[in-house]
């Protein structure tokens, strides 16, 4: 999966968000809408990465942005495999 995915698949959550259908929490502040993105697009890999920890305001975490992605990776894999048998 390419970061562009990654994009896309966050700019679909950002519309929900925006259209308050993960609630009101997810639109109190930018870190509040990006966390909800996250947990979104994949609420386990979020769970796994972020879940004890969420992201704070103004707090830029690049290596734990690689294990997401890396976990949304494996997580997609695994779902085109189940879908192909």
């Amino acid at each position: 999966m390419q970061d562009r995915d990654l994009n896309r698949r966050k700019e679909a959550c950002y519309v929900d968000i925006d259209n308050g259908l993960w609630g009101r929490g997810c639109r109190s502040s930018q870190i509040a809408k990006e966390n909800c993105a996250l947990r979104c697009v994949s609420g386990g890999c979020y769970n796994t990465v972020y879940g004890e920890d969420p992201l704070e305001e103004g707090e830029v975490d690049i290596r734990r942005g690689r294990e997401f992605r890396n976990c949304l990776r494996k997580e997609i894999q695994e779902e085109k495999k189940l879908a192909k048998e």
